[in-house]
């Protein structure tokens, strides 16, 4: 057997542990590139029989909701409440009252001209988008409807619209997730803000709970 040369199979695993490594470093790095758009899922916009509005803004997707409503996409709009932070008990306790979130959602929706008996609250206090899911899907079997439009932050589209067709699994009731334009979210350079960057270090977990079975 001829002697092994400098440059035969001797270095060959090498070369391949590198390329491997080198791949692996671009791949790792295409998807953080691309970790703002995969959040940002959102559904073509059809006409449907309510449009949702998940708690968690107090302007930016009211406002989309609006915009939709007078576009004639859906004659109904619903609001979810979240729990309110301690400050609003501490300040009842001494007699101030502060609207909640989805009551100053509603005004707001009130003062743009959508009509007062086309709007709701429904009276559950929510934790977390899958309870909000819960409440969609027990108006949505009660009534009847058949499409519905959730409203949300362009970065929690995913782990939402993840968390509705779950509760909505075997329904036959169509979910169709939107971003509200007037999110500032820059998902194709999420890294360039502060903002995007606090919004990804929080979604992408909360994602990967969500899919595992570990999210509420």
């Amino acid at each position: 057997m001829p002697p092994r040369g400098p440059h035969t199979g001797g270095n060959f695993r090498p070369t391949v542990r590198l390329t491997a490594f080198i791949l692996l470093v671009v791949a790792v790095a295409a998807l953080i590139r691309f970790a703002g758009t995969f959040l940002d899922a959102e559904n073509p916009l059809a006409p449907a029989d309510a449009i949702l509005v998940l708690a968690g803004s107090r302007l930016e997707r009211p406002l989309e909701a609006a915009d939709l409503y007078r576009d004639g996409y859906a004659a109904r709009i619903v609001l979810t409440a979240d729990r309110p932070e301690a400050g609003y008990d501490l300040l009842a306790a001494r007699g101030i009252r502060v609207p909640s979130d989805a009551e100053q959602a509603r005004a707001l929706l009130g003062r743009l001209g959508i009509p007062a008996d086309a709007m709701e609250v429904p009276p559950r206090i929510h934790d977390n988008t899958a309870q909000e899911a819960q409440t969609l899907r027990q108006l949505a079997t009660a009534r009847g409807w058949r499409r519905v439009i959730v409203v949300s932050s362009r970065y929690h589209l995913r782990r939402a619209g993840f968390a509705m067709r779950r509760e909505f699994s075997g329904t036959g009731v169509d979910v169709r997730m939107r971003g509200s334009r007037y999110d500032p979210a820059n998902p194709s350079r999420w890294w360039a803000t502060r903002r995007d960057v606090r919004w990804m270090l929080s979604e992408a977990p909360k994602l990967v709970a969500y899919v595992l079975g570990l999210g509420a």
